[in-house]
């Protein structure tokens, strides 16, 4: 199996399939050049292991590569103006591309030619390619790595640079920009920022734009890095609802650096988030600057019903808090039915600043006091349920409308009041409120 140096000298040996490597030497036998391309290439010199097999076939046309491609397996045409064979084996598929350039002739991120050109030099087709540390290729099957446009160098001092002018041509590699500055923990070079300060990203949908702020911000990283790039090239111009916290980027920073150190260390602690969750945890996280502006910010990059429904609401009862509320069971129990739970705005608490909330009355932390609290009273991951049902009414006699709604709700008050602490007081206080006409 081959192996390849990281940029940390040591040695590693990547996930290659052992059937990747035999059609890349059949490929050569035949006269052609097969490359592994783009993030696979980037992740292996961080040693990191990366499944995404992007593969480039250079000296070689279309109707010689499909027959050396079909001994492994079903192969499929699947864009015909990009030169892309999808190869479909048991446990295992592959897409296998040709060297080519693109012209933009049009709007958007569909307005574009390929012109695919089995003759092009690496050099050349790499041109294409966004950042430097992208631009990067490993000829199989010896992983011989090829580097035009110093990617390596880039990559090594936490550089992010624009290959070249056809980085214009896609205005969604701003976006990108951000979210490779925080997950790699990159700055942006000076004439990349002059560069990206000159584009526009009306031309972009909402789920394109949406899809690159997810990265931001859930994939794994320092996301202050994403907001100094996002800052550098003075996107909180085109999204001014992104506000400092308390006047401080660096500040905001902090709070989203914290909101990824608690995603990651949830699970050590069993703690666990949905997809959903960490969303809607990630998104109030960017946007507790300026609460007030946090759904229309939203719904100018997404349709996600959940994240315009619970991000503001949950940005409102974060500012809302006083760290006497921890000693206020009854509030809190009513935050935890308006929130459904209050893990959430847990987490969010122990994102802010430590001098944002102070300590409580006995010194502890109010984050953490939070935290206590709404374990001890069973409100961290749901809201309280009322103890008195409807089926239990109706075998007192009471028919479903207006009175039994009436009924149940008085009780659960009383029930988040303190008053009523389990089915059977519920019960015994329907009783006496039913006969003496006292729930109204």
């Amino acid at each position: 199996m081959a192996k390849l140096q990281t940029l940390a000298g040591e040695w590693f040996e990547p996930d290659l399939p052992g059937r990747l490597l035999k059609i890349a030497g059949d490929i050569r036998e035949a006269g052609g050049r097969a490359f592994l391309v783009g993030g696979w290439v980037r992740d292996a010199l961080l040693g990191k292991t990366c499944r995404d097999y992007d593969v480039e076939v250079y000296d070689m046309s279309q109707d010689a590569l499909v027959p050396i491609l079909s001994k492994y397996g079903r192969t499929n045409l699947v864009g015909k103006a990009f030169g892309v064979i999808h190869l479909a084996m048991k446990g295992l598929s592959l897409d296998f591309s040709f060297p080519r350039t693109e012209s933009k002739v049009g709007y958007g991120h569909r307005g574009f030619v390929v012109h695919t050109d089995e003759k092009l030099s690496f050099k050349e087709a790499a041109l294409r390619r966004d950042f430097t540390i992208n631009a990067m290729g490993m000829e199989l099957p010896e992983l011989t790595l090829c580097d035009p446009y110093g990617g390596i160098d880039d990559l090594k001092a936490h550089v992010l640079r624009h290959v070249g002018p056809a980085f214009a041509e896609d205005s969604l590699r701003i976006l990108r920009g951000v979210q490779f500055a925080s997950r790699f923990g990159c700055t942006l070079a000076p004439g990349t920022v002059e560069l990206c300060r000159t584009l526009s990203l009306d031309d972009l949908s909402v789920e394109r734009l949406f899809e690159e702020f997810k990265k931001w911000l859930l994939k794994p990283g320092k996301p202050s890095l994403g907001l100094r790039a996002f800052l550098d090239i003075k996107l909180d111009e085109y999204f001014p609802e992104i506000h400092p916290f308390e006047g401080s980027w660096e500040m905001l920073g902090g709070i989203l650096d914290r909101m990824e150190e608690l995603r990651r260390g949830l699970s050590a602690e069993g703690v666990e988030l949905t997809e959903a969750q960490s969303m809607e945890f990630a998104f109030a996280a960017l946007l507790c600057g300026n609460p007030s502006t946090s759904l229309q910010f939203l719904e100018r990059i997404t349709n996600e019903t959940h994240l315009l429904k619970v991000v503001p609401m949950l940005l409102e009862s974060f500012c809302g808090l006083s760290t006497s509320i921890a000693d206020d069971i009854p509030s809190l129990r009513r935050l935890a039915v308006r929130l459904g739970g209050l893990k959430l705005l847990c987490l969010l608490v122990k994102c802010a600043p430590g001098q944002y909330f102070g300590d409580t009355s006995d010194g502890e932390s109010f984050a953490d006091r939070l935290w206590h609290v709404a374990v001890e009273y069973n409100l961290l991951e749901s809201a309280p349920q009322p103890y008195l049902t409807g089926k239990m009414l109706m075998d007192l006699g009471v028919t479903p409308g207006k009175q039994m709604g009436e009924i149940i709700k008085k009780s659960f008050e009383l029930q988040l009041d303190g008053e009523i602490k389990n089915a059977d007081e519920a019960l015994a206080w329907a009783k006496v409120a039913i006969s003496t006409g006292t729930f109204r």
